[in-house]
């Protein structure tokens, strides 16, 4: 169930939009906060919702900060299904938002379509490019894309996974196959395979083809936790004792599949994505790690600039070395990692930054 205090739904949009229409300017409320411009951001989730525990929920907690501390309006709408995009961000337009930020690939089409219509009106969208008429990336003036490498955490992660895992099998899977979700699964997997050649484990990575980095398994959406729970079993039952669900709230499935296991006698683990699972979940006790997108802080940053008039186009890209991506703590699973794996993620983690160990994927944003 969505929450009804995070997020309005699309007839909440409309009304807003018609109470606007029909109330003379000077009786529409304002934020007149000291400092504070007279500057809505805007923002339309995908159909994972603002309650996924993952990226549209670090969105909006992005969105949340700006408006609290910048003295900005602030509008969400959370998206039921993708028949909802197009007609989400006009009402949003409809609204005077100066800002519109989208959440995810899938919304990228309408967006870029609003964007080109709509050349007075900012957009930002997150962890996706605008799309050209040739289905490749555009640059337009006024749009900014927030993109992450995450493969760099997530190298970490598969290394840490490899070398904590108690039967050598280990597993990833996604919600669809898109570059965004491909990118932590490669890098997941290439994690795991220079663990192997570090040590000369042989460790296992199910659910991704390790030897061609295409392929994998994929629910095909992100919203059918039971195929996510499914999944996660034929994995376990496989040998697979720390698994990667990269699919919003289908990982929920994952970690239901994992408690139970645990509840018989199981030793398994989750490693969550997007968000610090161990405090985002509820959840905490199985979550070893996350690979962790800093969504929210790249929001504010964007809605700052904005509100300030520095919106600039040139694309966000989150690394290890800006900390626009980092891994979470091991919280409870620290006394199980190796103190030598811990020394080794440190080293490799330094590479990574200083340019010196390339992790990067056919994925990655450019």
């Amino acid at each position: 169930m969505k929450k009804a205090c995070s997020a309005m739904t699309l007839g909440a949009a409309l009304a807003l939009v018609l109470a606007a229409c029909g109330t003379p300017p000077a009786q529409r409320p304002t934020r007149n906060l000291e400092g504070a411009k007279d500057f809505t951001a805007c923002m339309l989730s995908d159909e994972g919702g603002f309650d996924d525990h993952s990226f549209n929920e670090s969105g909006k907690k992005g969105l949340d900060r700006a408006g609290k501390e910048l003295g900005v309006k602030t509008i969400a709408v959370q998206s039921e299904n993708s028949a909802d995009y197009a007609t989400n961000i006009y009402a949003l337009i409809q609204q005077n938002c100066k800002l519109v930020i989208g959440v995810g690939f899938n919304i990228a089409a309408d967006l870029t379509e609003s964007a080109k219509a709509n050349p007075d009106i900012q957009f930002a969208l997150i962890d996706a490019s605008f799309i050209g008429a040739d289905g490749k990336p555009a640059a337009l003036p006024n749009t900014k894309p927030l993109l992450f490498k995450t493969a760099e955490a997530a190298y970490l992660a598969g290394y840490a996974a490899a070398g904590t895992s108690r039967t050598g099998v280990v597993g990833t899977y996604g919600g669809k196959p898109l570059p965004t979700v491909q990118i932590f699964m490669d890098g997941f997997a290439k994690g795991v395979a220079r663990y192997n050649k570090d040590t000369g484990a042989s460790v296992q990575v199910k659910g991704w083809d390790t030897t061609t980095g295409k392929g994998g398994s994929f629910v095909g959406n992100f919203t059918d936790a039971a195929k996510g729970q499914a999944i996660t079993e034929q994995f376990m039952s496989q040998g697979a004792d720390i698994i990667m669900p990269v699919a919003g709230p289908v990982g929920q499935g994952t970690l239901s599949s994992v408690k139970q296991k645990n509840d018989a006698g199981g030793t398994n683990a989750v490693i969550w994505v997007d968000s610090d699972g161990y405090t985002s979940t509820g959840d905490g006790s199985i979550i070893m790690t996350s690979v962790v997108k800093e969504i929210g802080n790249s929001v504010f940053d964007t809605v700052k600039n904005a509100s300030e008039g520095r919106f600039s186009s040139e694309p966000y890209i989150g690394t290890l070395k800006n900390n626009g991506v980092t891994t979470a703590p091991f919280h409870d699973f620290d006394s199980r990692v190796p103190a030598p794996v811990k020394a080794r993620l440190e080293e490799l983690r330094n590479q990574i930054i200083d340019g010196s160990l390339d992790v990067s994927t056919p994925y990655d944003p450019s």
